[in-house]
């Protein structure tokens, strides 16, 4: 018996049981393709992170944009919105704050707790790098179809929703 070359080889692992070469070869290029997207999102973020601020850490972007869609939030939510530790998000609210992007006050539900929202300036910068944002994608995107866009936009969301389903 000869050996699929699509499933052996160095650095290649042999497809899970009941999956076929096709499927373990497409598979391979999706996770090929989805790295390289990841690694521009990554730097994508970083020049969206610095046209917020120059100081900005390109993660504490995503925090102010639950900020933005929800309103005032406690330090809790905002941790459990992102699915990370409570620790890691205080750290980077503290440097919004000293950025003067988002502010602290008193949770009108719980005195003890704080409630964090944006500043009209934090407001002002994340929409305007939102707004240059689009833009960039509009022009990256001018050639293709709006069926390819929304078929696209369905695919990754449908990715999205399987990531929150289902855990490595």
């Amino acid at each position: 018996m000869t050996a699929n070359p699509s499933t052996t080889g160095p650095g290649r692992d042999l497809p899970h049981p009941g999956v076929d070469a096709d499927t373990d070869a497409a598979i391979e290029a999706l996770e090929q393709q989805l790295s390289m997207l990841w690694r521009r999102a990554r730097s994508n973020s970083y020049k969206v992170a610095r046209r917020v601020h120059p100081d900005m850490e390109p993660a504490a972007y995503g925090l102010l944009v639950i900020l933005q869609r929800e309103g005032s939030l406690r330090l809790t939510d905002i941790a459990a919105s992102v699915g990370v530790g409570k620790p890691s998000v205080s750290r980077q609210i503290a440097m919004l704050e000293q950025l003067g992007l988002v502010q602290k006050e008193a949770d009108p539900l719980d005195g003890r707790a704080q409630a964090i929202s944006l500043t009209e300036a934090g407001t002002r910068q994340l929409v305007a790098a939102q707004t240059a944002r689009k833009q960039a994608f509009h022009e990256l995107m001018e050639d293709w179809d709006v069926v390819d866009l929304t078929r696209l936009g369905t695919l990754i969301a449908q990715l999205n929703d399987t990531y929150t389903r289902d855990h490595w």
